[in-house]
């Protein structure tokens, strides 16, 4: 199922994709709810972030092809960071190029979005706080990264953070492959089952170190590949399964 979150007649509301309609939900997407008659075009709506995060969880250096492309040994355990729910930005919206930054990275990713509230969350009952997933650009103003010797600047203006389109909620874990596309040339392209730690690891682990809300979203780290966006060029992240995340960068103005 693809749960979708949009704008249509001015009003937010909640839908499930199903091929090019949206059919509008009523309940609770992390509780009960039903599917109802009321639809609208796929082609019509504005798409939004599919959640509002509390925060955005990043892993850096979770996949083997990636510590190898930056000459790095694989981690002994996960290398978190955060985003704030202010980088968000949905699926066709606007990559902000600041003007502060020299070389801004794009990073496809996959993205977990927990279900309820999670604290110490033992690896073998991860799936139970699990919504589903969705495609991540983890933006990132790569010079500044490196001038400052630590990531949150790098990681976190307005927009640095896309993820979409929709939450896809049922994903074969096992098998998926990965890419991002800039100006329809892929640029990275993996499959999840070379990530170093598995989601369920990932939701025990951050989950050991802050409380996960539902709607909170845990990027799980970027495969080799990763390269500098300008001002102009279109950024897709594209996750089998869950379908392709599409934004455009423009200049600070």
């Amino acid at each position: 199922m693809r749960i979708v979150r949009f704008v249509a007649g001015k009003q937010t509301r909640y839908g499930v994709v199903e091929d090019s309609v949206v059919r509008e939900i009523e309940g609770d997407i992390f509780g009960k709810f039903i599917v109802t008659d009321r639809s609208h075009s796929l082609k019509r709506i504005r798409f939004l972030t599919p959640t509002e995060p509390s925060k955005i969880v990043g892993v850096g250096l979770n996949y083997r092809d990636h510590a190898e492309e930056m000459r790095l040994e694989a981690p002994d355990e996960p290398i978190i960071f955060l985003k704030p729910s202010s980088a968000s930005l949905p699926h066709r919206g606007r990559i902000i190029h600041p003007k502060s930054c020299r070389r801004l990275d794009y990073e496809a990713e996959l993205g977990i979005v927990v279900k309820r509230t999670a604290r110490a969350v033992p690896v073998e009952k991860a799936h139970r706080y699990i919504l589903g997933y969705v495609c991540v650009n983890d933006v990132t103003a790569r010079d500044l990264q490196r001038k400052d010797g630590q990531w949150t600047r790098a990681k976190s203006f307005d927009t640095f953070a896309p993820f979409g389109p929709w939450v896809e909620t049922d994903l074969n874990l096992s098998d998926a492959l990965i890419r991002a596309l800039l100006n329809g040339v892929i640029r990275q392209e993996s499959n999840i089952n070379n990530l170093i730690f598995e989601v369920p690891h990932l939701i025990h682990f951050v989950s050991s170190v802050m409380t996960l809300y539902p709607g909170d979203v845990i990027t799980t780290g970027t495969p080799s590949g990763i390269g500098p966006m300008r001002p102009g060029d279109t950024i897709e992240i594209e996750v089998e399964g869950i379908g392709r995340l599409s934004n455009t960068v423009v200049a600070e103005s």
